[in-house]
């Protein structure tokens, strides 16, 4: 199982991948969860202590360099293509609530999909972990997918848009979609977030039209709370537990 979370800022990605690598690790799954959204929260809601202290792997500025071959920061220099990675996740992840935490960072210059030595080893490395790596691998990523390449993008099980009660979620996932199909993926989903009533189901299922739907996740006070105390955003939360386990089987009922 290979997992690509997307959406809009702020409406929950990031929530969402933590409670599914918790459950698939619960169900005696190996897992790794990989942090790709600039935002850089997973390991905070997967109730990692000091979580703001983890250097994010693109900014192991020596690490980049010894991959990649590069020997300057600056634009236009050679490196590889092809750098070795297949020893990082071991190396360079953190284990945490029976499962295994990456955190990639942002490229700060030419965007996230750039010919860069940081973008180039990012790549290779979702590369190896989606293709290569038997465990259930989940990445919460930004709205665009720009991180994965053509052979990464094809393999993943399903790319999994949240959205919440809102036009401009909406569009998010739609651009999200159009993005996929360029890449050749087909099995794109979306995730209702901060939902409070059947007037917000509702809208959802209408308004994403052809994109199924594989659930919704109720607007949770619990959250708030979680976040306020440092712990993870599953922890003591049966309502967010058992919205997910739904999702989750729905999800497994889809791909049959």
């Amino acid at each position: 199982m290979k997992i690509a979370v997307s959406g809009k800022g702020g409406v929950g990605k990031t929530t969402l991948t933590a409670t599914l690598a918790k459950l698939f690790a619960d169900d005696g799954r190996k897992v790794i969860a990989i942090d790709a959204d600039p935002d850089t929260n997973l390991a905070a809601a997967l109730g990692i202590k000091d979580a703001d202290k983890i250097i994010p792997l693109v900014e192991l500025k020596e690490l980049v360099k010894e991959r990649t071959g590069s020997t300057s920061d600056e634009f236009g220099k050679f490196f590889k293509l092809n750098p070795t990675v297949n020893d990082l996740p071991e190396k360079y992840s953190i284990s945490t609530n029976g499962m295994r935490l990456m955190t990639l960072g942002t490229i700060k210059r030419g965007g996230s999909g750039c010919a860069c030595p940081e973008g180039v080893m990012l790549k290779a490395l979702l590369n190896h972990l989606i293709l290569q790596r038997d465990e259930v691998v989940i990445v919460d990523m930004e709205a665009g997918i720009e991180h994965l390449g053509r052979a990464s993008i094809r393999a993943v099980t399903a790319l999994i848009v949240v959205v919440e009660p809102g036009k401009r979620s909406i569009q998010t996932a739609f651009q999200v979609k159009k993005l996929a199909a360029d890449l050749g993926i087909k099995t794109v989903y979306a995730v209702g977030n901060k939902v409070m009533n059947d007037t917000h189901i509702e809208f959802i299922k209408k308004e994403l039209k052809d994109i199924p739907l594989l659930g919704t996740i109720s607007y949770n006070n619990r959250l708030i709370e979680l976040d306020l105390q440092g712990e993870a955003a599953f922890s003591d939360n049966e309502q967010l537990v058992s919205e997910v386990t739904e999702i989750i089987a729905k999800l497994k009922e889809c791909i049959k």
